[in-house]
């Protein structure tokens, strides 16, 4: 019988769609981040329709509960 070893990654890099910065941020594991402040442009970042937090649209890894096949945000 296999066993699952995943392990959460807590690093995710935001990429801003208006330039393109690029950023590797801590997702926050006890909240939902709804906004992300752009540290090049200032553009703020919300998440796309059907996403729930800004690491499930522009980071280039899905957030803490996503990753554990649960929902976030509840």
């Amino acid at each position: 019988m296999a066993t699952q070893t995943s392990e959460v990654n807590f690093q995710s890099t935001i990429t801003c769609p208006e330039c393109g910065h690029a950023t590797e941020e801590t997702m926050p594991t006890d909240a939902c981040q709804w906004f992300y402040e752009c540290k090049s442009c200032h553009t703020v970042l919300k998440p796309l329709e059907g996403d729930c937090c800004v690491y499930c649209s522009y980071g280039t890894v899905k957030c803490p509960p996503i990753q554990e096949g649960g929902s976030c945000c509840g």
